[in-house]
């Protein structure tokens, strides 16, 4: 953070008023931004002509992981350092998440805190580092860093309480679209299970759908409702419904791949949400799945041992349907078939086929 002081030496110069004057420019800029990758474009465009350097770099904090990642990489390939991180309390910036200190290092080769797996990834060759917290209420959320400076000491004097100030813009900017993002999730999310909602479900295949008919790819919906689940929760009651159907999300969840989407449909209901599959490729993870979850045993941390059944409906865009209405409704109309065939079966798309057991 920059102090009353800094900020009257800043006037002082007339070069320096300008910048400040382009600094606050900069923060209506990125404040105004509602999701990340409009902010890290600003931030990349802005700070680029604000600072005389070459070099530079954003990460952010996975709070999850609790590591650094290069959000913003300016002077080297960003493609060459996207799976580097860096962990609380390694190399430079760790050090600097990690204590919250500002620092300056003129010469790294002199400081045994870097960390060179940036410089192994790209052949680049760090010399200087001028790296600071990006901090919001009391909490570290990332580090700016400056590389290579060509002139420390004029640098220093003139250009390091402006990076002050953008580091201090960017850290606010960023903490609000994280906020926004969590509080954007949460509308998404079924609280029964922890997986997503219908909500989820109308948005993604409105940007699914046209991507899918534009570039000749397949989509599928899996429809799956269980078997006789009114009738255990007649006698669980409904509190022990609601464990089953959590656990049973998280068998189903356990089968599917980084692009599936599993929804709760409603009561005991769900869809899974299959971009980029085809309906064999369907019909072969359902299969499994299928298989899975008859031999899951269900509420066994409270003595029982439920054995559960579905049943399973298919349709994929292009194929069944062209639009987000009718795909839903084959989806639904194959699994209700399914359940008027004796349940604990799958039925596919359009023509409402049943598919034998294997």
């Amino acid at each position: 953070m920059w102090g009353d002081q800094d900020f009257l030496d800043v006037l002082s110069d007339v070069g320096q008023t300008e910048r400040l004057l382009a600094c606050i420019e900069f923060s209506k800029t990125v404040v105004s931004a509602y999701d990340m990758e409009s902010l890290l474009t600003a931030v990349l465009q802005k700070i680029d002509g604000l600072i005389p350097a070459r070099n530079w770099s954003l990460l952010l904090l996975d709070r999850q992981n609790q590591e650094l990642y290069f959000a913003v990489v300016v002077g080297v390939d960003a493609d060459l350092i996207k799976g580097i991180r860096l962990k609380i309390g390694e190399g430079i910036a760790g050090t600097v998440a990690q204590t919250g200190e500002a620092v300056i290092i003129p010469d790294v080769r002199q400081d045994p805190r870097f960390c060179p797996k940036v410089d192994q990834v790209t052949g680049f060759d760090t010399r200087s580092v001028i790296a600071l917290p990006l901090r919001v209420r009391g909490r570290i959320i990332g580090v700016f860093e400056v590389v290579n400076v060509e002139n420390q000491d004029f640098f220093r004097t003139k250009y390091l309480p402006l990076i002050n100030i953008l580091a201090d813009y960017v850290a606010i900017a960023v903490d609000n679209v994280q906020n926004l993002q969590r509080l954007q999730l949460r509308t998404f999310i079924d609280e029964c299970t922890g997986f997503y909602n219908t909500r989820y479900l109308g948005c993604q295949l409105e940007r699914l759908i046209p991507e899918t008919l534009t570039s000749g790819q397949e989509l599928s919906v899996v429809f799956l409702d269980v078997d006789n689940f009114k009738a255990l929760v007649d006698s669980l009651g409904h509190l022990k419904g609601s464990r089953i159907l959590a656990e049973l999300a998280r068998v189903i969840h356990q089968q599917l791949g980084p692009q599936d989407s599993l929804i709760r449909y409603g009561g005991d209901e769900f869809i899974i949400l299959l971009p980029k599959r085809s309906q064999e490729q369907t019909l072969a993870l359902v299969r499994q799945l299928r298989q899975t979850i008859n031999q899951a045993v269900f509420l066994t941390d409270e003595g029982y041992n439920l054995q559960l059944t579905a049943s399973y409906g298919i349709a994929t865009l292009p194929q069944d349907a062209h639009d987000k209405d009718t795909l839903l409704l084959i989806g639904d109309r194959a699994m209700f078939c399914g359940k008027g065939r004796g349940k604990d079966c799958i039925m596919v798309g359009r023509a409402l086929i049943p598919v034998p057991d294997p």
